[in-house]
């Protein structure tokens, strides 16, 4: 009985709550006040940070796209770059605003994506692969390239693929590592290109008569370049034909247009000249097999 009679004086009187409760809620009405009012800001922050982003993403594509002094190469990705530098800032900005310490927060973020880069070593590859291409340029947008067993024109190279559009209007996506490590044919970097196609006659024709022929046509063209000078020369001569092989040289920007309008005067051209292709020789006619015990018994008949 004693023990129950001690207990009361050793806990608080309710006027002692009421007053420590009445005591604190100044503090907690300012801290809600205060959380409410960080917490609008923050909100007020990020979506100024999302707008600016996009309003200068669209301005600055608008402006790198009417400029001439800037590689197409190099649009998207100054374009992108500064999107998302502005997006890191506010989201900084909003952290800040809770009282979050950034100094600590980069320090976590860079252990986190060293963590995230040795996970993703093979995606990582194709940053710096991009990078290296934005670097070196083996190729730039809207040139034609053959590269990964697709041939197309650059579309865009970005930080971790390049995309390609194919002449037959297919989109290709392909990994920079995978560009980078291989072989690239740049079809449009060079001004001038070589094309050669071969032309089978029949044997019975006379070779530099041909010859003299194909080149004048080749002459009257005024896209072929005379310098190097188109060539006719003998590949091969067959028991039925003879080919040839014919080489000119043009611009670039002629090359898709120009190779079967010479094709066909190139055949015009022979027409003209009553020069025959090939004739086909049927096959030698072959007696059927008669067995030798047949032969010998017929050759032994009486007459």
């Amino acid at each position: 009985m004693a023990l129950f009679a001690a207990l009361p004086a050793a806990l608080p009187s309710v006027a002692a709550v009421q007053s420590n409760v009445k005591g604190t809620l100044p503090a907690l009405t300012v801290m809600a006040v205060d959380g409410a009012f960080n917490f609008l800001i923050a909100v007020l922050i990020l979506i100024a940070g999302w707008m600016v982003a996009r309003w200068m993403g669209r301005w600055l594509h608008d402006v790198v796209e009417r400029s001439r002094l800037i590689d197409e190469t190099l649009k998207p990705l100054l374009v992108n770059g500064v999107r998302y530098v502005i997006l890191a800032v506010t989201v900084v900005a909003v952290l800040s605003q809770f009282g979050v310490q950034t100094t600590s927060l980069i320090a976590l973020l860079g252990a986190a994506g060293l963590a995230v880069g040795l996970a993703l070593q093979g995606t990582l590859s194709n940053v710096a692969s991009g990078v290296l291409l934005l670097v070196l340029r083996p190729f730039r947008v809207f040139e034609k390239i053959k590269v990964a067993d697709a041939t197309g024109k650059v579309r865009e190279i970005g930080l971790f693929r390049t995309e390609i559009v194919t002449d037959d209007g297919n989109f290709v996506s392909i990994p920079n590592a995978t560009i980078f490590s291989g072989t690239i044919i740049n079809v449009s970097r060079e001004r001038n290109r070589r094309i050669g196609f071969t032309v089978e006659i029949d044997r019975s024709e006379n070779i530099d008569a041909v010859q003299k022929t194909i080149l004048e046509c080749l002459a009257l063209d005024r896209r072929i370049l005379k310098m190097p000078a188109p060539t006719v020369e003998v590949e091969t001569l067959g028991a039925i034909s003879t080919t040839l092989t014919v080489q000119v040289w043009l611009e670039n920007r002629d090359f898709g247009a120009v190779l079967s309008d010479i094709k066909k005067r190139v055949r015009h051209a022979l027409q003209d000249s009553q020069i025959s292709a090939p004739v086909p020789v049927a096959a030698p006619a072959v007696a059927p097999w008669t067995p030798q015990e047949q032969v010998q018994a017929e050759t032994k008949k009486p007459n």
